[in-house]
Parts: structure tokens; sequence; C-alpha cells
């Protein structure tokens, strides 16, 4: 009489009961399951990619092909519009202008976010929860409050129409946002570091640059990755504090309508271009980013 052999040492029983796991997850989700999964996965990744499919395609048609038929790929290919762009100043620095602006918001928020996040985390004073709070409150109200007070003020001391004035305008939304998201990871780090490196001799500003700041690079991402989206897209503050030389791309798109109507070719292929900047951005922090919607606050 034979016996199946059972397996004896402790690594074999986990792959056994590791085995044994997935063939009752197999039966327990059935094929049309994962089909109907996969299926629904695709559809959406196909409604999530199809405007910035059209808007491509739109960028290599002319004008007339445009208006006249609809067309799954252009039928009379052409790059006149990115030409256009690319060598027209109105069209090319207004991409200039708002990079210009959103890294000087960039580097204005963060600079100023990191401390003042670190003295959420670590210290208590009065009104500390208060303060914290009135800070988020600025993101609940909409560009539009603080417009006119903008306006009037950056038009008298003669910063009206210059990227200082709109970087300067959006640190009123991107400042507490960096400091909410920043205090959450800063909050994480246990404080007998700061403790052993202040022992070990390490100045403040010495242990926040060599030490503090690398613990929580993933949090520096995350934090900058919001700040360029909510500097990049915003368009109401952006186009109505300048006018000539600081204006942004998002206001030049809004002037395409000439005397012969608007021109959507040109208007595609700089919304084309608008996105670039957004990939690029993605690009650099994509780990920082997983890290941080892992272990942040976010």
């Amino acid at each position: 009489m034979s016996h199946s052999s059972q397996p004896t040492t402790p690594e074999a029983v986990r792959q056994s009961a590791a085995a044994a796991d997935n063939r009752r997850r197999r039966k327990a989700r059935p094929a049309s399951r994962q089909w109907r999964r996969r299926g629904l996965m695709a559809a959406y990744i196909v409604f999530v990619l199809l405007p910035i499919y059209w808007l491509l395609n739109m960028s290599f048609q002319s004008n007339t092909e445009i208006l006249g038929s609809l067309t799954l790929w252009p039928q009379d290919f052409t790059v006149e519009h990115y030409a256009k762009i690319l060598t027209e100043s109105s069209w090319y620095m207004g991409y200039v202008n708002s990079i210009t602006y959103v890294l000087m918001n960039m580097l204005i928020s963060i600079v100023v976010a990191l401390p003042a996040a670190y003295a959420f985390s670590r210290y208590q004073f009065i009104g500390d929860k208060h303060l914290f709070f009135w800070l988020l409150t600025n993101l609940m109200a909409p560009p539009a409050v603080f417009l006119l007070p903008y306006f009037q003020l950056y038009y008298t001391v003669g910063l009206f129409d210059t990227h200082l004035a709109v970087a300067l305008a959006h640190c009123l939304f991107n400042i507490p946002l960096a400091v909410w998201i920043l205090e959450g990871f800063m909050s994480g780090v246990p404080k007998e570091i700061d403790e052993t490196a202040f022992i070990d001799g390490y100045s403040f500003p010495r242990f926040f640059v060599k030490i503090f700041i690398p613990m929580i690079s993933s949090g520096i991402g995350v934090t900058l990755f919001f700040l360029f989206m909510f500097s990049w897209v915003e368009l109401l503050l952006a186009s109505t504090l300048t006018s000539t030389d600081a204006q942004p791309i998002a206001s030049v798109m809004t002037q395409t309508k000439g005397a012969s109507g608007i021109d959507w070719g040109a208007l595609s292929a700089a919304g084309a271009l608008t996105i670039l900047p957004g990939i690029v951005v993605v690009y650099f922090v994509r780990n920082h980013i997983a890290k941080g919607f892992a272990l942040g606050r976010t």
C-alpha cells in the first residue's frame, strides 16, 4: 500500500500551502470574472486616452480637414501648426512665461513650507491646531475671491504683468498644500533621530539639510508634483494678473479667434504641447510619487 509523500521541512510546508492557496483562488475566481475585469480596465483606458488621441489627431490636420469631415487619423498630414507655435513669439513665449512662474512658485513654496511643516510636526504651541486648520481653509476658497485685492495691490506696487506676481499669488494656495502634505511625512519620522543628531554635534541647519530632508525625499517629490499641477493649470489668476510680458500659454490659447475664425489646428497643437511638461515632471518624480502615495498623508 503506497502513501503520498508529505512535506517535512518548514520551507516545503510553506510552498505546499501557497500552492494550495493559489489553487483555491483560481477556483473561486472564474475565468469569466477575470475577463470582465480586464475588459472594464481596457474600456477605462480607452475612455481616458481617447481625448488625448483626438487632440493629437487634430494637431496634425489642416483646419479644412478638421472642419470638413470626421477622420480617425490625418488624411493630409501636416506639422504647420507646431511650426507656427515654435516660431511665433506670441505662442512660444506663453510656454516660457508659464514655466518661469511655475518654477518660481515651486521654489518659493517648498522653501517656506519645509520649516513650517517641521514646526507643526515637532513642536506644540498655543493655537497650533487652529493655525494649521486656518492654513487649510485657504485651499477651500476659490481664486476669484482674491483676484481683486491681488490685482489692485500688484498694480499699485508695480508687480502687475510680472512672473513674480503670478508666483506669489499661487503661493496663497500652494504653501498651505505643501505644509499639509509635508507635515504628514515629517510626523512619520521618529523624534529620536533629531535628538541623536543634536547629541552628535549637528547644528539644526546641517541636520535639516543633510539628514532630515533626504529622509522625506518621497514627500518632497509628492509635494512638488502637486505644486506644479496647481500652478500649471491655474488660469484665472495667471491671466488676470498679466497682460503681455508674462502672459501664460493658457491665456494665449483663449485668443486664437481671428477674422477667419478659430485656428483649431494651432489650438490643438498648443494643447498637445501643454501636456508635455506634466509628463516630464511625472517622469522625474515617479518613484517618489509611488512611495509618497503609500507612505504619506496623500
